[in-house]
């Protein structure tokens, strides 16, 4: 079933599909049913039409286009004739397809300073660079809108991290999103893209011949990225049968984020190309004045570690500066690392630190659980609304530091911070999830999550019912608030939690393989049933679960426990959207 399917009475528009409302004492959800224009955003929540782009791009020359680029090879083969990371999601069940494009042209090269507004130093500088492009193919499934990735380099290799991140919630929306290399590394290192397949990749280039390697050819060359798709010149257009995109969202994580921060303040206020931007993990002080709207999600890990600045934390949020951030989240966190992980191992041949399975190197299990990817989809959608009606995102809390103008975190008894936004992972535990970690390589970067015991368990939640309640108001209370998507409920991340935990005690011999293959057999149907947004049916199914532990889970009662207190608090989750869904 296409993951699409069920919206069909929903709006087209890139808002929130079920926007909620706080109801006398209680959390109600109720469904929209505006629909939108084929390919277009729509009607907003109080019937005004969207306010048209005034991000014109006049001054950014268009580049050449060339693609598709055919794949001379399957994934996966020696060879690598096909897109690097090409994405290993079943795009085509949710109408979607992955082309690969070049883009060519001649960049200006820019002098950017703080805040202030970019000089030209020079221009006509010849570069070549590709960019990946992953959209719907009916027109009816398109939103309107593109977020335009500006492809992390840390690693020495291309990642696209926000899509990792957030490629669920795009398919589901309709967004189309695009890739774009755009720093010297990713193309030009001895891991670089030109490495990486010679015959592929072998004529990009990003230094005009080897004379500019301080990357200050990237903001052009982003800004003409973004052209060739905004309004592409005669020739090959990257969105095809697409019509052109209403809105541009940027957005980048960590060196990411902090070019984009840079593009923001210097090169926006020239190139007039993008709506908005999301900075993501990251992002330094930031331009006032400005009339383009900026997002900044930041982890707790950002803030404990310093990527996010403590100049930056201090600025306040404005009518077009809005800043979150996620207690217990970490910077690179396990969504990204298990969904980047098998790509990874394909196309550079290891796994990334903390994968599953891998040796453990950190000083704490590495990577927290904590889902801060549906607070970054709630981002992406506020920031549509923002640029399409003019509607101001929530603030939140910042994370509690001491001093205020400090980097140092407070926390609880159990090692949790305070303040921020608190998922219900973070508010009601299984686990201490932090954004703080020490070790080798990126450890400081991957936070930790560390499983509470079976007697802190039974301390915190005597029964399974006060860990359901906790649970599900946490979360109906972050959706009301908006710092979650209302339709949260078709996230994978609820099904893949309870799996890796039955799995986690299988493995630790708690659970028998007959019942563990038993539980995740019910598991498996209640997802697929859930991602296609069939509360009821997936309640029935996680049920049949509940009843399964209760009855096979012998010996262990803190086990049994354990797998009946996370199935029955999704359960009442989905029982509670469901219901008033109904009454709406």
């Amino acid at each position: 079933m296409s993951l699409l399917q069920n919206d069909r009475h929903r709006p087209r528009a890139a808002r929130r599909l079920l926007r909620p409302a706080v109801v006398a004492a209680g959390v109600a959800m109720a469904a929209g049913t505006i629909a939108a224009p084929a390919g277009a955003v729509g009607l907003g929540p109080q019937g005004q039409a969207p306010i048209p782009s005034t991000a014109t791009g006049a001054s950014v020359a268009a580049p050449t286009v060339t693609g598709p680029v055919a794949s001379t090879t399957p994934v996966g083969d020696p060879a690598h004739g096909y897109p690097f990371l090409a994405t290993d999601v079943d795009l085509a069940s949710a109408g979607y397809v992955e082309q690969e494009f070049f883009i060519s042209g001649q960049a200006t090269r820019y002098a950017q300073s703080g805040t202030s507004t970019a000089t030209v130093t020079s221009t006509g500088h010849p570069y070549s660079t590709r960019i990946v492009v992953r959209k719907p193919t009916d027109a009816k499934k398109f939103n309107g809108v593109v977020v335009a990735e500006w492809i992390n380099v840390s690693n020495q290799w291309d990642q696209e991290v926000d899509w990792f991140q957030s490629h669920e919630h795009f398919l589901r929306e309709g967004y189309a999103w695009v890739g774009v290399s755009a720093q010297r590394v990713g193309v030009h290192s001895a891991t670089g893209l030109k490495a990486w397949s010679p015959a592929r990749y072998g004529s990009l280039d990003v230094t005009a011949g080897g004379t500019i390697n301080d990357d200050t050819l990237s903001y052009d060359i982003f800004s003409q990225a973004v052209k060739a798709v905004r309004s592409p010149a005669a020739g090959v257009d990257p969105l095809g049968s697409l019509p052109a995109p209403q809105y541009v969202i940027a957005t980048g994580h960590s060196q990411s984020a902090g070019r984009l921060a840079n593009y923001y303040n210097g090169i926006l206020p020239l190139s007039n190309i993008l709506d908005a931007v999301v900075l993501h993990g990251g992002g330094g002080v930031l331009r006032t004045g400005s009339t383009r709207p900026v997002f900044r999600i930041n982890s707790e890990g950002d803030v404990a570690s310093g990527i996010l600045s403590v100049a930056a934390r201090q600025q306040p949020d404005s009518p077009v500066l809005r800043s979150w951030e996620v207690a217990g989240a970490s910077h690179g966190d396990w969504k990204l690392i298990t969904d980047y992980g098998p790509l990874r191992k394909r196309d550079i041949g290891t796994y990334p630190g903390g994968y599953p399975g891998e040796p453990q190197t950190c000083a704490l299990p590495s990577l927290s659980r904590v889902p801060q990817h549906m607070v970054q989809n709630a981002v992406y959608d506020h920031t549509v609304d923002w640029v399409a009606y003019g509607a101001q995102p929530p603030t939140a809390p910042k994370i509690t530091t001491e001093p205020a103008a400090s980097t140092t975190v407070v926390r609880d008894g159990l090692g949790l911070a305070l303040g921020g936004i608190r998922l219900a992972q973070h508010e009601a535990p299984l686990r201490v999830n932090s954004g703080s970690n020490t070790g080798p390589g990126f450890c400081f970067l991957d936070g930790s999550s560390l499983p509470l015991t079976d007697a802190q368990l039974a301390a915190l939640y005597p029964t399974v019912q006060s860990y359901v309640d906790e649970f599900v108001a946490t979360t109906l209370a972050n959706a009301a608030a908006g710092y979650i998507p209302g339709n949260f409920t078709r996230d994978p991340a609820w099904y893949s939690d309870l799996r890796e935990l039955i799995e986690e005690h299988a493995a630790a011999g708690r659970i028998a393989g007959h019942v563990e293959a038993s539980l995740l057999d019910r598991l498996d149907r209640a997802e697929r049933l859930g991602l296609s947004g069939s509360e009821s049916r997936t309640a029935g199914y996680l049920q049949h679960l509940v009843d399964r532990a209760r009855n096979q889970i012998k010996g262990d009662a803190a086990a049994r426990e354990a797998v009946v207190r996370s199935a029955t608090a999704l359960i009442a989750l989905l029982d509670a959207v469901d219901g008033t869904a109904n009454e709406g």
